[in-house]
C-alpha cells in the first residue's frame, strides 16, 4: 500500500485540539478543586467563640474557612485623590492608554489597553463582627476576587495633528487617549473572606492565605455569591473541555476514515490485478505469449479500445466495458473517471 501520511492541515488539527483540551481539563480540574474546598469550608461569625473554636482546633489554625465582617481601619484611613470625603483601607491607581493596534493576521484594528502607571497602597485593617470581635486581614493584595471599588474613572482624549496620524499608520499603533481608575476598598464596607483563620503571637485574630493551597479570596459579595461564580466557571471549562475533546475525535475519525478508504482503494486494486492475470491465464496470454492486438480492450480482451478516461488520460477499454464498470474508476491507475470521451475511429496505443 502507497505511504499514508498526515495532511498540514490533520496534523494542525490535531494539535490544536489536543492542546486546548489540556489547557481546559486542567482548569476545569482547578476550578473543580476551589468548588470543592469552598464547600468544604465552614462559615463562622465573627465573635468571641471564633477565638475559643480556633484555640480547640489542633495547631490553633482553621485552615480554610468563611468569615464576613465590616471593614475598619487601624489607625488613620486613606482618602481618595478626587474625593476628599471618601475614606478607605486599600487603594489601586492605574493610568491607561487605549490604543488602536493594527493586527496583520486578521487585517484589523484591535483595541488593547497599555499600563502607563499603576500605584497600590493600603493601610492595615481588620473585618468587625457583631460584639466588636475584629479580624485582621493580612496581604489582601494577594487574595483573588473583586474587592475594590471604582471611586472615579475619568478619559482624557487625545488631539493628533497630521503628523502624528501619518506616524501612527505607519506604526500600526493609534492612542485614542489615557483613562484614569482609581479602585478602593472602603471603611464600612461588608467583606467576604476565605482563607485561614489563625491567632497571631500577640492575641489578633487574623485571616490570611491558606496554607494547604486553597485559593485566598476577598470579595464585596456575599459567600452565595462567590460559589455560584465559581460553579459557573467550572461549568464553562468542563463545556470547554467536552467541545476540544470532541473536535479531537473528530479529526481523528476523519484521519481513520481516509486511512480505511485508502487501504480500501489498494485492495481493490490488488484485487482487479489478481482477476486480470486470471483472464489472461484463461485466454492463454502468458509466458510472454500475447496473441491480442495492441488496442484490445483490457477488460474483454476482444473489442478494441475506443473510449479515453478523463482525466487521467488512459484509453485502455472500450465503452461497453466502462459502462459495466462496478465503480467508475480507471482499470489501470485507479484514479476516479469524471468523465469520458468515445472514440469514434480506431486508436492505437
Amino acid at each position: 500500500m502507497p505511504e499514508f501520511s498526515l495532511t498540514a492541515t490533520e496534523l494542525l488539527l490535531t494539535g490544536a485540539t489536543l492542546v486546548l483540551s489540556g489547557v481546559s481539563y486542567y482548569m476545569y480540574r482547578r476550578s473543580r478543586a476551589k468548588v470543592e474546598h469552598l464547600n468544604r469550608a465552614p462559615i463562622l461569625p465573627i465573635d468571641e467563640n471564633l477565638r475559643n473554636l480556633i484555640i480547640d482546633t489542633p495547631g490553633e489554625s482553621l485552615q480554610y474557612a468563611v468569615i464576613e465582617g465590616t471593614v475598619k481601619s487601624i489607625g488613620e484611613p486613606m482618602r481618595s485623590h478626587f474625593f476628599k470625603d471618601t475614606l478607605g483601607v486599600l487603594q489601586r491607581f492605574m493610568l491607561q492608554e487605549p490604543c488602536l493596534q493594527w493586527a496583520s493576521l486578521s487585517l484589523k484594528w484591535d483595541v488593547i489597553d497599555r499600563v502607563v502607571y499603576q500605584r497600590a497602597s493600603m493601610v492595615p485593617f481588620v473585618l468587625v463582627g457583631s460584639d466588636e470581635t475584629t479580624v485582621r486581614v493580612q496581604e489582601p493584595f494577594h487574595a483573588s476576587g473583586k474587592y475594590l471599588e471604582t471611586v472615579h474613572e475619568k478619559f482624557y482624549r487625545s488631539v493628533s495633528t497630521f503628523g502624528d496620524i501619518i506616524g501612527q499608520c505607519l506604526s500600526g499603533v493609534k492612542p485614542k487617549g489615557f483613562l484614569e481608575i482609581e479602585k478602593m476598598l472602603k471603611v464600612g464596607t461588608t467583606l467576604t473572606g476565605v482563607g485561614e483563620l489563625i491567632i497571631d503571637e500577640d492575641g489578633t485574630l487574623s485571616l490570611r492565605a491558606p496554607t494547604n493551597g486553597a485559593e485566598y479570596l476577598l470579595s464585596l459579595r456575599d459567600f452565595s455569591h462567590v460559589k455560584e461564580k465559581a460553579l459557573s466557571s467550572t461549568f464553562w471549562w468542563k463545556f470547554g473541555f467536552g467541545v476540544c475533546a470532541l473536535a479531537g475525535v473528530a479529526v481523528l475519525f476523519w484521519v481513520g476514515f481516509r486511512f480505511y478508504r485508502r487501504r480500501r482503494q489498494e485492495q481493490e486494486r490488488r484485487e482487479f490485478e489478481r482477476l486480470m492475470g486470471e483472464a489472461l491465464n484463461a485466454t492463454g496470454l502468458k509466458d510472454g505469449q500475447d496473441n491480442q492486438p495492441d488496442n484490445t480492450c483490457v477488460i474483454c480482451l476482444n473489442q478494441p479500445r475506443n473510449c479515453v478516461l478523463l482525466y487521467c488520460g488512459h484509453v485502455c477499454c472500450c465503452f461497453r466495458c466502462y459502462q459495466a464498470l462496478p465503480q467508475p474508476r480507471c482499470p489501470v491507475c485507479r484514479q476516479a473517471i469524471i468523465r469520458v470521451v468515445q472514440l469514434l475511429t480506431e486508436v492505437t496505443s
